[in-house]
């Protein structure tokens, strides 16, 4: 396998295991130079802290793309997380066509939204902006709530394989080739990630944890990515980021005094020895 260059854009907490301190130790520990394009900077996450910093980084986007194109630095594939605004949505559209390899993965996690609701500060002209976004993605990582979102489609907690199965076909005709949709369960005490890929449709299945924690999303979508990366087809990297996610939350569980995050650290060696590494 070649050495690679893939880029992940999004904000960076200082403290707090999501965002950007997830998918650089991730990502580079399945082998891929892994390089970041900050966002923004904040002293913890928003979950669980109060009083934090927050450092916008819109303005300095442009010229950190310019000097990438200027020093002929280019990715084999760009991975999104959490954008802030749509300024910023439109600065990676034009990373998009400015800096990327002949053929380069575009993989967008649309993080703006859980639980039937958009995170704060975001409005419908984001929504619209993201599904712009989405529609220049290879490959999708929502959530049901985004994905409703993305697609006008109404937001439901009990559903079956044909809700799940709409949802998919509708997010396609945005644009994206392949949408791989977190969060999917059919029983109570299961769920998984339903992946959508050349119109087919398939299903992984784990076990409900009883927990839920900060920055798993992004643990996901940074474990899908190197896996991917690695020449794993759509599906067997949905199921491997999901058994690698799953695991974190257990070595993590228990911990009352770890409550802003997964320790996914200590997960590495086993994602590493599952992709042969």
């Amino acid at each position: 396998m070649p050495y690679q260059k893939v880029l992940t854009i999004q904000d960076i907490s200082c403290v707090g295991q999501c965002s950007l301190t997830v998918a650089l130790p991730i990502i580079s520990a399945c082998g891929m130079e892994t390089c970041v394009l900050p966002s923004a900077v904040l002293s913890t996450h928003t979950g669980g802290f109060t009083g934090y910093t927050f450092r916008d980084l819109t303005d300095d986007i442009p010229a950190i793309r310019d000097h990438w194109k200027k020093e002929g630095i280019r990715f084999d594939a760009v991975y999104t997380g959490y954008l802030g605004s749509s300024r910023q949505i439109d600065y990676v559209l034009s990373i998009f066509d400015s800096v990327m390899n002949p053929g380069a993965l575009k993989i967008v996690d649309p993080a703006m939204a859980d639980n039937g609701k958009l995170y704060p500060g975001f409005d419908d002209a984001y929504v619209r902006a993201m599904a712009a976004l989405c529609a220049r993605a290879d490959i999708l990582l929502p959530n049901i709530t985004e994905a409703c979102m993305l697609t006008g489609h109404p937001y439901q907690t009990c559903y079956d394989e044909a809700y799940i199965r709409t949802l998919l076909e509708k997010l396609t005709a945005l644009g994206a080739h392949t949408v791989v949709l977190t969060g999917v369960g059919y029983t109570d005490d299961t769920t998984g990630v339903a992946v959508y890929e050349n119109g087919k449709y398939s299903y992984y299945k784990h076990t409900r944890l009883p927990v839920s924690s900060h920055g798993t999303g992004d643990v996901y979508a940074s474990a899908f990515v190197g896996a991917l990366m690695n020449s794993r087809t759509t599906f067997d990297s949905a199921r491997i980021a999901a058994d690698f996610t799953v695991r974190c939350i257990e070595r993590t569980a228990g911990d009352e005094h770890h409550c802003y995050g997964v320790k996914f650290e200590l997960v590495i060696p086993e994602l590493i020895r599952t992709l042969g590494l």
